[in-house]
């Protein structure tokens, strides 16, 4: 199967979702919410019995927490450490592969917005690393906003408040920040387990990138780190996205790349319903205190 076939398949199922009401794009799956057209039903129990192998990378993320872009920074990573480029051109998100999960040649790097109970138990059986993104819930909100008014394959958020409503109570595609983000919490002394977040990415993406090089067992010289640093800002993935992801999703993916957007949407009750709902889950928590909540989002 070559590199384009599978951006043809997406763009396919991009147009078949215009014809679809709101209502017919998600569907419950033990309770969470899915895109209908992306991970129907026989694709989950696909990912379900899907097996890991030694050499598999995985990156999992909560929509709209930086996924696209640290999918595209591991690339960089694995091509320099390895010197073999990568003819893929999309994030490869298990949910979405269906029966062709396991088709993948190796070595795989995969991705989920999955919770971790979720994730195929192999990958656990194998050890299999796993770096997980965090980003701040406040911008957060305001990216999964934009994203499902610009995506056929969502329903459309419709009014601000309305979309705000559906996030808090988890009525959104892949279900609820708040359970996702505990769900991780309970795997953050997992050897096999790194967390980054969006916001310290931003402001020093060297830094990460040496952190993601080293979990993952790959070494770079200086000059490497600072050259993928260079290529995987959010103004040249953006700029490569019509390459990367085709023009029409590449603009649906890649918006403003900001932290503190959210200071543009959130109205004070907003901002403090927020407030309270991250003290309520996360405070006191290793997630909590990696998002740096006070700092991002007061």
């Amino acid at each position: 199967m070559s590199s384009e076939e599978p951006l043809g398949r997406l763009q396919a199922k991009v147009e078949r979702a215009k014809d679809m009401s709101d209502e017919e794009k998600l569907y419950r799956y033990k309770g969470v919410l899915y895109p209908t057209i992306m991970c129907p039903e026989d694709y989950l129990k696909a990912v379900e019995n899907m097996k890991a192998r030694e050499d598999d990378i995985m990156v999992v993320a909560y929509p709209k927490c930086g996924f696209n872009w640290i999918v595209g920074v591991l690339r960089k990573i694995t091509e320099e450490a390895t010197g073999v480029k990568s003819e893929k051109k999309l994030a490869p998100l298990i949910e979405f592969l269906g029966p062709e999960v396991d088709e993948t040649p190796s070595p795989r790097l995969m991705g989920a917005h999955l919770h971790p109970d979720n994730i195929p138990a192999s990958f656990y059986e194998k050890k299999t690393k796993m770096l997980v993104v965090f980003r701040n819930p406040k911008d957060t909100l305001v990216s999964f906003y934009h994203f499902c008014n610009n995506n056929p394959v969502l329903p459309s958020a419709q009014s601000w408040d309305s979309f705000f409503s559906s996030f808090m109570s988890g009525d959104v595609a892949w279900g609820s920040y708040f359970d996702h983000a505990l769900a991780w919490e309970k795997r953050m002394d997992d050897p096999n387990v790194m967390a980054v977040t969006y916001e310290e990415m931003k402001q020093d993406l060297p830094e990460s990138i040496r952190k993601v090089s080293s979990f993952f067992g790959f070494t770079l010289t200086e000059a490497q780190v600072q050259q993928i640093a260079d290529a995987s800002t959010f103004k040249a993935m953006k700029e490569n996205s019509p390459s990367s992801h085709g023009q029409r999703i590449g603009n649906v993916i890649f918006r403003k790349g900001e932290v503190g957007d959210w200071k543009n949407h959130f109205t004070p009750e907003q901002s403090r319903e927020m407030d309270e709902a991250f003290n309520k889950h996360l405070a006191g928590t290793k997630v909590g205190a990696k998002l740096n909540y006070q700092v991002h989002c007061q």
